[in-house]
This record gives structure tokens, C-alpha cells and sequence, in this order.
């Protein structure tokens, strides 16, 4: 039988992936520019990267509070995919590197391994009065 990861440790695995990644262009850009190639727009690459940030410090800090909830587990699942897509799009059509395949790959086996834990470990939602 194959072990089901909890939805705390894939919070925390994508939240601190995507912290890494979004902080990445604010700590050095010449090496994110060197890796990535040449932007047009910096401030554009820094709004995503704001984003990016913000969407993986609340994984993480979910993931480390052990509440995930599936609001939670669906941020990590959509926000992976749609950056799959972008990533998959342009890098195929030339317009952005080839290093962003492996992006793609990253975000596809997240949201694989959200898809695949179900509702393990997933905080129940309750509504509000």
C-alpha cells in the first residue's frame, strides 16, 4: 500500500517551494534573470512574485498549524495548475525558456499529490452564524 501524504506536509512542501521561488527575484534578480531569461517587464515579474509569496506563506503557515482546510487544499491544487498552464503554454511556444518545463513538472506532481490525498488530514470547514 502507498503512503498517502498528509495535507499538512503538501501545504508545507508547496509553501515553502513557492517562498522560495517568489522571494528568489527580490533576493538576486541577475541570477533569476540569468537561469530565467531576460524580462521585459521587471515590475510585472515582481507582482507575480508577490503573489507567488503571498499564496505560499499561507500554505505554509497552514501546513505548520496542521489546518488545512479545503479551501486551502484548493489554493494549492488551482494556483499550481494555473502556473503549470502559463509555464507549459509560453515555454512550448518560445516565448519563455525551457527551464520552465521543470516548473511545470514541479506544479503538475503537486497538484497530482494534492489530487491524490483526498481528504486526508483536511481541516472540515465550518460555517460561520
Amino acid at each position: 500500500m502507498l503512503y498517502k501524504p498528509e495535507a499538512h506536509m503538501l501545504a508545507k512542501v508547496q509553501g515553502s517551494y513557492w517562498l522560495v521561488t517568489g522571494t528568489w527575484p527580490f533576493v538576486h534578480l541577475y541570477s533569476f534573470l540569468w537561469i530565467t531569461g531576460p524580462k521585459q517587464d521587471i515590475w510585472l515579474l515582481y507582482t507575480v512574485s508577490v503573489l507567488v509569496c503571498i499564496i505560499g506563506g499561507v500554505l505554509l503557515m497552514a501546513g505548520v498549524r496542521k489546518n488545512v482546510t479545503p479551501e486551502i487544499k484548493w489554493l494549492g491544487i488551482s494556483s499550481a495548475f494555473g502556473l503549470a498552464g502559463i509555464d507549459l503554454y509560453y515555454a512550448l511556444n518560445d516565448v519563455i525558456r525551457d527551464v520552465y518545463l521543470l516548473d511545470a513538472a514541479a506544479e503538475i506532481f503537486l497538484v497530482m499529490l494534492w489530487l491524490w490525498n483526498g481528504d486526508k488530514c483536511i481541516t472540515k470547514s465550518t460555517p460561520t452564524q
